[in-house]
């Protein structure tokens, strides 16, 4: 495969198709022609000028139309930690991710994808026998290839504006890109001399940044005179349009169109949620046009949409207004008329206006040309001329089936076969902009890419054989190979026992088979909801695609179950309707039932978990798995002997069984067994319990015992020696770590200083500030409040006010709570923790739990004079199961309120 051009284009396409490849396990050699010096930054992104700003935030540059975080993420994990989707980023360091993901790609094809580059230009293309492409390089050299994707990116427009005085003077900038272009510019000699651009759009705007200097004016020219228009500060969302708008003709469209946009005003007062919200039409509104619409729009509104659509940063637009005010910078309308020499040597251009502007440069910043044939790339003009390329729409760009080059006539064939096909041409990007005038940006670029790549390997799919899959622990076929699913169970096996090591051999599963989807999907939930070290958006969009590719239908429905999950949408109803089909997926039952592995996060109502469990019964004959989950579902309905008894009998056939050990735990605490319960456990832990993943977690549950015990030695050291910073982190150091403290100093149990911030600093800000899911979010509202961060506290308010819905109703109040609590406004943290309780279930995980509220609730009870009601909460506590704890507090008590 040949991908000729390495800008942006190309890079997103060689990334596509190293990712396919190996997906596929489909041996590719991929050769990228460029010159440039280094990979993925083309023109666009190759200015090392720091002023010169993306025009589209952070969020939407990702690399990979399903991974829409991954620039986000990559600007945080290279020196830049608080980067946000909002950001306007520099373009030379947009360049340097592209480099870096076109690099990665490489390295995790390597094996499968052979790449290399060639430094020069492809100049013609022609056939050989046996349909093979023959690429003439600039350097005398020939490149041969089975496919070529031709990714050469927006060109030059043509200079026919330009007097032939210009394009003969040296004073000329016809490509102000080029290396070296702005130098005699910006050099000491010429520092005060007066510039011209001619052009307003984007590529003027970033000149006048780099141009703009004391002393020295720039001017700016085009037929309409406007600059685009700025991003707002802070963004609002698209207003949807009517679907119903591509078909409309022109006219109508306009009218349409107006209304969309008054209608944002009125909304929003503002117009841009109006035009972003066309954005997903605009390909499908500009294909149904007729070709005398099309051109009627370019001629009368062209310009107006540009200004509009494609606006300037914040930062960018406000350097650009200063200049403006201090009439450093000046626009003009009209167009360049001639051009005399000036005095000094500089030039004189007379404008259409009949004013003539003494200037030392122009600069020609008209962007791209539109139309094909007046490209002067030979690659594309022999491609015209001999018929393997035909003009699109209005002679904009060529014609595509869907990126494959769509001749004008049969092309001709170099000595051989003459019956020989002609090898597939691709093409993307900017080449397309007659068929989908929206097509320059990345967010359109990389979804072409992902489609050309799929598109080119699709010939080389080998066909799917009748052999017997392997399955996984449960019996359940998986599509992969015998070393991959070996692999995947001994993962499956490890979650479900709630053994350490689930994630190394799940990530192993995908090393040895990167198109499993299951190892994909399995990888992304633990790191979702187990805080395991996965990049999460990464392994869910690796699931999706592997899914699309090689899937069965059981398959697919877990991938779209985990999506679902993750996303926070529908998450349960997908679940349920899954393990109706497949009762038999152990994975996704322990997912269903908010268990120690997968708690807390969009846990199911209590009566459908258990009706869950009781209706696969019959597909785990017994399976001591199976027998786990309901011994903890009859803890969790109270039915605590049935409970016991069920997860013993899970024990029996295997020890080291974690979801038996974890409805036991609950089952002593409930029923008051504190002391059993505290040395069974606490056995356990240091026997079968050295691999289990949530060993923190079991150890929390003794240090419970050991709280209601009223032990307060007992709970400082269990604290430090298997709670601790450093033996835990991540999330679990918040569930388990964090909420321990704080109910120890609720109780009373732990006066003086606490080790809180030791417990922050073990989780990511982003966690503890903006968490995923209502469970970690009540957790870090309760470790901020134990560390008295009032600040942190509102921002976490401010996030779950904005975040799904249980976050929306429980901990944004919850928030507000503990802000009292922290105030010392004792009513209200009583009024907003009672209020809270009834819905409190909604966030996930475990009535001993979300007990934490209820124990801060006390506390604002008896902190607020209402001896009375905490007499009557420590009552109704200890008529459920005995505290010796409970009972000095009950004790402790004055009279009355």
């Amino acid at each position: 495969m040949a991908v000729v051009g390495a800008g942006a284009a190309g890079a997103l396409t060689a990334m596509q198709l190293c990712e396919t490849a190996v997906r596929r396990s489909t041996p590719l050699e991929l050769v990228l022609i460029d010159p440039a010096p280094e990979a993925g930054r083309g023109v666009a992104y190759a200015t090392p000028d720091p002023r010169h700003r993306l025009n589209v935030p952070a969020g939407g540059m990702s690399c990979y139309p399903d991974d829409p975080t991954h620039f986000v993420r990559w600007l945080r994990a290279h020196g830049e930690p608080a980067a946000s989707a909002c950001d306007f980023v520099s373009r030379h360091r947009y360049g340097a991710y592209l480099a870096d993901s076109l690099g990665q790609a490489v390295i995790r094809a390597h094996g499968t994808v052979a790449v290399s580059r060639l430094r020069t230009k492809a100049t013609g293309c022609t056939w050989t026998a046996g349909g093979r492409a023959a690429l003439r390089l600039a350097d005398g050299r020939t490149q041969r290839a089975d496919s070529v994707v031709i990714a050469t990116g927006p060109a030059p427009g043509p200079r026919g504006w330009a007097p032939a005085a210009l394009r003969a003077s040296d004073r000329f900038v016809p490509d102000p890109w080029a290396p070296g272009a702005l130098d005699a510019l910006t050099g000491d000699t010429h520092a005060a001399d007066d510039v011209l651009l001619v052009g307003t759009g984007l590529t003027a705007v970033d000149m006048a940044l780099s141009l703009e200097r004391s002393g020295r004016r720039v001017h700016a020219v085009s037929r309409g005179g406007e600059l685009p228009r700025p991003h707002a500060l802070t963004a609002l969302p698209p207003l949807q349009a009517d679907p119903g708008l591509p078909g409309l003709p022109l006219a109508e469209l306009r009218a349409a169109v107006r209304r969309h946009v008054a209608a944002a005003v009125r909304a929003h007062g503002d117009w841009r949620p109006a035009v972003d919200g066309l954005r997903p039409l605009t390909q499908a509104m500009w294909a149904r046009l007729s070709d005398d619409d099309r051109a009627d729009f370019l001629a009368r509104d062209a310009s107006r949409w540009n200004v509009h659509r494609h606006r300037m940063p914040p930062a960018t637009a406000e350097s650009v207004q200063r200049a403006l005010a201090a009439r450093r910078l000046r626009l003009h309308t009209g167009q360049v008329r001639d051009v005399a020499e000036g005095p000094g040597g500089g030039l004189a251009v007379t404008l259409s206006g009949g004013r003539t502007l003494q200037v030392g440069w122009v600069v020609d910043c008209t962007g791209p040309g539109l139309r094909v044939e007046e490209c002067a790339d030979p690659l594309w003009r022999g491609l015209l001329a001999d018929g393997t390329a035909t003009p699109g729409p209005l002679g904009i760009g060529v014609a595509t089936d869907a990126g494959r080059l769509r001749p004008g006539r049969a092309p001709a064939i170099r000595a051989g076969s003459p019956g020989a096909a002609p090898p597939p041409l691709f093409t993307l990007g900017a080449a397309r902009r007659g068929e989908l005038w929206e097509t320059t940006a990345v967010p359109e670029i990389r979804v072409q890419a992902a489609e050309v790549a799929a598109a080119v390997l699709e010939p080389l799919r080998e066909p799917v054989r009748g052999r017997r899959r392997p399955t996984d622990v449960n019996g359940l076929p998986v599509s992969t190979h015998a070393a991959a699913a070996a692999a995947y169970r001994t993962g499956l096996e490890r979650l479900l026992k709630v053994r350490a090591g689930a994630e190394t051999a799940l990530a192993r599963a995908v090393e040895l088979d990167p198109g499993f989807a299951l190892g994909h999907a399995a990888l992304a939930l633990v790191g979702h909801e187990c805080g395991a070290d996965v990049d999460v958006p990464r392994a869910l969009a690796d699931a999706q695609r592997a899914a699309r590719e090689r899937a069965d239908e059981r398959e697919r429905a877990f991938v779209e179950v985990v999506t679902r999950r993750i996303a926070g949408s529908g998450g349960d109803e997908a679940l349920t309707r899954h393990l109706a089909a497949y009762p038999g997926d152990a994975l996704a039952l322990s997912v269903a039932v908010p268990t120690i592995a997968f708690s807390g996060v969009t846990d199911l109502d209590g009566a459908m978990a258990r009706r869950l469990v009781e209706r696969t019964t019959s597909a785990y004959e017994g399976h001591w798995f199976h027998t786990s989950l309901l011994a903890f579902m009859r803890q969790d309905d109270g039915r605590f002997d049935e409970a016991g008894e069920l997860a013993r009998r899970a024990l029996a056939v295997e020890p080291a069984a974690g979801h038996a050990v974890h409805a036991l735990a609950h089952v002593h605490y409930e029923t008051g067994a504190h002391e059993r319960g505290r040395d069974w456990l606490d056995g356990w832990i240091g026997d079968q319990g050295r691999g289990a993943t949530h060993r923190a977690h079991f150890s929390w549950h003794v240090a419970l015992h050991e709280l209601a015990l009223d032990d307060p030695d007992a709970v400082r050291r269990r604290w430090f020696a298997q709670l601790a910073p450093g033996r835990v982190n991540g999330v679990r150091a918040l569930v388990d770590s964090g909420s321990l403290l704080w109910r120890a100093r609720m109780s009373g149990c732990w006066t003086g200083e606490q080790p809180v911030e030791g417990v922050l600093a073990a989780v990511e800000r982003e966690v503890v500030e903006r968490p995923a899911t209502p469970f970690t979010a009540m957790h870090s509202a309760v470790a901020l409040t134990a560390a008295g961060d009032l600040a942190a506290l509102r921002r976490l308010r401010t996030h779950a006010a904005g975040a799904d819905p249980v976050q929306r109703e429980v901990v944004a109040p919850l928030c507000e709570a503990l802000e009292a609590v922290l105030e010392e406004r004792w009513p209200d943290a009583v009024a907003r923790l009672e209020s809270i309780r009834p819905v409190l279930r909604k966030v996930g995980g475990s009535a001993a739990q979300r007990e934490v509220v209820e124990e801060t609730l006390l506390f604002a009870l008896v902190s607020g004079g209402r001896c009375e009601a905490a007499r009557r909460l420590l009552e109704t506590r200890l008529d459920r199961r005995d505290s010796p704890a409970d009972h000095r507090r009950l004790a402790a008590l004055p009279g009355l309120d």
